[in-house]
């Protein structure tokens, strides 16, 4: 690519790169809004995130959201994606025409050893000098100029958070010509340089690199941290080792030497950029990890957050939620008002409106749960979280970085085993995707609700308990998590676990803009879900549940002899000792599709029982729910042993389709829907006949 271009042409693309933690995200979102899609890249599970913004003067520009990593040199798949990309070597992704390379302005030395690499792609790059709030806290002074001249590309100061520097940013981007980069000039020796060419040079005679590539491609090549460089095929992989092997004959730890000088260079250029103050002080970072990371208080801010989180689960999402619920009653007593009677009627009202609206009614707590973790990884107090949690996650054989996808699967599992591609161990990877569907998901919220509200129906009950019954299901789920974990480290896999290390980033305030364009993300699937998956399930359980079609006036009686009902009380043998009745067995066996299910299977059962003129809330239908002795049905020790099956139980297709993606086969996932369900089965009868031999009901 020459080093001007016009934008004349077709749309340009650019790349964002940058460091994990550097902003680079929020600078996508920002310039993007709500004009971007995510996806995977063919072949792995990397987030592929595109979008689309406007220059000054109204041209279209498309803009990739690439990894976040430190190196070229790649050692995990988000890493090589970033790599490929760039080199132009993935088929599915053409090679950008230009580069926003996104720079920690706090941490500026460290962020330029990939800005460097990056430089030496060739490719006209801008430079975003982002958190510079952080930088004047730190009384770090840049010299902007000094610093655009040295690397002869634009520099662009900004605070993304706040969107700061925004304008200049994309005047920048809408240039109509762009000069590549200056050289950066490393100090190699004169033995390193022979051999890097040399190599190099084999490699294009053998035809693994094209005459006109970079020393660079070669480079990264020759590295071979990771091995799954796009578009090598078997034959040229003897060639690549061979010429690597030759490499290190003729210079001794050459990779060491090339990070030195690369380093040595940062460090003689920032000399002159930036200057910093003549006495060190405390950074309000620093002042808040004295208290965040302390071995007391540390922890007492994790479990005093999760708290308020809970606590705002439960208090502010009831108006929202009562909303919810009255515009689908409004909504079934509206077709009941202008619909005669019959199949049709009872379809929409018992089958659609009853199963969609008995799981979007959460829709408020889901996200309030999504804002805070949001809230966490934006403020930099999640990667504290995961440091935390180091010590108790090597007890069980893993650390803190296992603990981030464990994390996020709070929020949902599939982005949680997609997570755990940064984990460098394969044994500590797998472990971690074993144990991930443990933690109790937003899509668990739903049932955990239902039958809290249900044991607890009487609103003089003080928040505080119901709060505490959240907070035990989700510590009983993390608890599992670690015992089995540390039971898979001993018996399932060998090998030594790997160190943790991790960035702590600086503090800093969070993208409100960023936050609500996940959740707006995050509410866009949840209603694709109720409008599809939940849907179509809701549509086959109320068919299920109506047909065949009994003489009897009893609506029990017609339930029971249905297909749905056929199925339960076939179920019923199994499941009695867990409390559970044949409807209870409809739920769970539906919920084996995604475990928000069996909120919406309730509601059809016993919509689809009910007469027409007696529409009401399905929490209120279940405390109605009687045995045949006369007794309560969902008594506390019954909802007590549902939530503890649903903690521990694999129901979620989605997840099992991603964890056959992540591990290459059926293997795996079949081993851990089959370890998960015994555990609940096991865990929810421990519940229930603990319970009724100590004399509760």
């Amino acid at each position: 690519m020459s080093s001007n271009e016009s934008l004349s042409s077709d749309r340009l693309t650019y790349a964002l790169v940058g460091n994990p933690n550097c902003g680079k995200t929020t600078v996508f979102n920002a310039l993007t809004g709500l004009r971007q899609k995510v996806g995977n890249y063919p072949g792995v599970t990397v987030e592929r995130k595109e979008g689309e913004c406007t220059s000054p003067r109204g041209e279209r520009i498309r803009l990739i959201d690439l990894p976040g990593s430190y190196s070229l040199n790649a050692r995990s798949p988000d890493e090589a994606v970033l790599r490929d990309v760039l080199l132009g070597r993935r088929a599915d992704t053409p090679r950008p025409d230009r580069i926003i390379c996104v720079i920690d302005s706090s941490n500026l030395e460290r962020n330029l050893y990939l800005a460097t690499q990056i430089l030496e792609l060739g490719l006209p790059t801008i430079l975003v000098l982002n958190m510079i709030d952080v930088a004047e806290e730190k009384e770090l002074k840049i010299d902007f100029t000094a610093l655009e001249k040295r690397f002869e590309c634009p520099v662009v100061p900004m605070q993304a958070s706040t969107q700061k520097g925004l304008v200049e940013l994309k005047f920048a981007i809408g240039k109509e010509e762009l000069a590549a980069p200056g050289n950066i000039d490393l100090k190699l020796s004169p033995a390193l340089s022979t051999g890097l060419q040399s190599g190099h040079q084999s490699l294009v005679e053998a035809g693994v690199v094209k005459k006109d590539a970079l020393v660079a491609e070669s480079l990264y090549l020759l590295s071979q941290h990771d091995p799954g460089h796009h578009g090598i095929t078997d034959e040229q992989w003897p060639v690549i080792d061979a010429a690597r092997l030759q490499f290190e004959q003729d210079v001794a730890a050459w990779e060491d030497q090339i990070v030195s000088a690369r380093y040595d260079w940062i460090h003689e250029n920032c000399e002159t950029i930036v200057r910093r103050p003549g006495t060190a002080q405390a950074s309000l970072t620093d002042r808040l990890d004295g208290f965040l990371l302390h071995p007391v208080w540390g922890w007492a801010s994790v479990v005093g957050i999760m708290a308020v989180l809970f606590y705002l689960i439960f208090s502010i999402a009831n108006g929202p939620m009562g909303w919810i619920e009255s515009v689908f009653a409004a909504a079934s007593n509206g077709v009941q008002g202008i619909m005669p009677p019959g199949d049709l009627r009872d379809l929409i009202t018992d089958g659609v409106i009853a199963g969609v609206g008995g799981v979007v009614i959460f829709l408020p707590q889901i996200l309030i749960l999504f804002f805070f973790i949001g809230l966490m990884e934006d403020t930099g107090y999640m990667a504290r979280v995961a440091f935390i949690m180091d010590r108790l996650m090597s007890k069980v054989g893993l650390n803190g970085k296992s603990f981030l996808p464990l994390l996020s699967s709070y929020a949902c599992a599939v982005p949680g085993v997609m997570a755990t591609r940064t984990i460098d161990s394969p044994k500590d990877r797998l472990i971690t995707i074993l144990v991930i569907p443990l933690a109790s998901c937003s899509a668990r919220l739903p049932v955990y609700l239902l039958m809290i509200a249900t044991m607890i129906p009487s609103e003089q009950i003080p928040v505080v308990t119901k709060v505490g019954l959240m907070v035990s299901m989700y510590f009983l789920g993390t608890i599992g998590a670690f015992v089995f974990a540390w039971l898979f480290n001993r018996g399932l896999m060998k090998g030594e676990s790997s160190p943790m290390i991790l960035e702590l980033p600086s503090y800093k305030a969070p993208s409100l803009k960023g936050i609500f364009l996940q959740l707006w993300e995050r509410t866009r699937i949840f209603i694709r879900r109720a409008g599809t998956i939940i849907l179509g399930i809701s549509i086959l359980l109320w068919a299920a549940a109506t047909y065949p079609k009994s003489d009897s006036d009893d609506p029990s009686v017609r339930l029971s002899e249905s297909i749905a009902g056929k199925i339960g009380h076939g179920m019923e043998p199994l499941i009695a000792p867990l409390g559970y009745d044949w409807k209870m067995g409809i739920g769970l066996l539906a919920s084996f599709a995604a475990r928000e299910v069996f909120v919406s299977t309730m509601s059809i059962v016993y919509s689809v029982e009910e007469s027409d003129d007696d529409i009401l809330p399905l929490r209120d239908r279940l405390l109605a729910e009687m045995r045949p002795d006369g007794k309560p049905r969902y008594t506390p020790l019954v909802c007590l042993s549902l939530m503890v099956f649903y903690v521990f139980a694999m129901q979620c297709m989605s997840t099992v389709a991603i964890v056959k993606r992540e591990t290459n086969g059926w293997k795996w996932p079949i081993f851990q829907v089959g370890y998960m369900t015994a555990t609940a089965y096991i865990a929810a009868l421990l519940v229930y006949q603990a319970g009724t031999a100590l004399g509760y009901q």
